[in-house]
């Protein structure tokens, strides 16, 4: 089970104590977001993107968008996200559940600058109903990512 692998990994940090299980689904940005208490650009959604090696992991704020053009100068090639059937055997996470935390091996990690915003952030932690509040600075850590990138936009507020 994903909840498992993810509680596995925080285990052998010594923060599993850490990790919220929710009694209803957190699958969505505005589930996640009504399940932890917070708004919605705090949780950390988890967007999985085809490579030619396989896949790759960008965790963005909620309220973020990916930005085709940043993406393309950012990796030079167009943004195709993988379907459910493909994240779960590539990134070893259900979809609403997918996480860099115990995901498998070999999985690029990055984080998107629309995170910056907030002190504590929530990614999820395998499963449709999990998450744990993580600084930046720990995202980073634990995530093992590769670098901060800028690939996403953010809603504009004055609409």
């Amino acid at each position: 089970m994903s909840i498992e692998k993810g509680r596995a990994y925080f285990r052998a940090l010594g923060i599993e104590d850490r990790v919220l299980e929710f009694d209803v689904s957190s699958a969505t940005v505005e589930l996640a977001a009504k399940a932890v208490g917070v708004e919605g650009a705090r949780i950390a959604k988890t967007l999985s993107f085809k490579t030619a090696d396989g896949c790759m992991l960008i965790l963005a704020a909620g309220d973020a968008r990916i930005d085709n053009h940043k993406f393309k100068e950012q990796f030079r090639m167009k943004a195709k996200m993988l379907t459910p059937e493909e994240v779960l055997t590539l990134v070893g996470h259900p979809v609403g559940g997918v996480c860099p935390f115990g995901c498998n091996e070999g999985v690029p990690v990055y984080l998107d600058e629309s995170l910056r915003r907030f002190e504590t952030v929530f990614p999820a932690v395998g499963s449709a109903n999990s998450a744990i509040e993580l600084t930046l600075e720990e995202l980073f850590q634990y995530s093992k990512a590769l670098a901060w990138i800028d690939v996403c936009k953010l809603p504009d507020l004055t609409e």
